[in-house]
């Protein structure tokens, strides 16, 4: 019972880092830019929702790692969170390889197949983060204040 309340605990102090965490981000085009692939329509709404109600700017949702890689390439966001089973012949993992190897952009996977053998795949591409499907909103949020701390710290290298 005690862990519940310090993993909840632990959510709240991240959430609450998220404000000065995305000024960090925030440039002459507004707050930091977040791509979501995802081919569930309701997960990537919902997934939408949460991230632009905690001040994050959505550019887009793809649907196939294809679109991804595009709508990465058009949009620049700092990072993305990407399933790994999309729609089309190639996975998110494939995606994370062509952001991370041409574009440098980083991703936080969100999954159910959060296995050995997808962590291994992934591993080249320095994954921000993972977040085992079905996730809560709130620990998607800590995830994605996780991640922009860790890109910051990044920036300031």
């Amino acid at each position: 019972m005690e862990q519940r309340s310090s993993s909840s605990d632990n959510h709240s102090e991240r959430r609450s880092l998220l404000p000065e965490v995305l000024s960090r981000f925030e440039d002459k085009t507004g707050p930091a830019r977040v791509l979501v692939a995802e081919d569930d329509f309701l997960i990537a709404m919902q997934t939408e929702d949460a991230l632009s109600a905690a001040g994050l700017q959505v550019v887009g949702t793809a649907v196939s790692a294809e679109e991804a890689i595009a709508m990465a390439t058009q949009e620049r966001p700092v990072l993305v969170v990407m399933d790994i089973r999309l729609a089309g012949r190639n996975d998110g993992i494939d995606a994370a390889r062509e952001l991370f190897q041409q574009l440098k952009i980083r991703c936080i996977f969100a999954t159910a197949n959060d296995d050995v053998h997808n962590r291994e795949r992934a591993r080249p591409y320095a994954p921000l983060g993972w977040l085992a499907k079905p996730y809560t909103m709130t620990s998607l949020l800590a995830a994605v204040t996780d991640a922009l701390i860790l890109l910051a710290e990044d920036q300031r290298e």
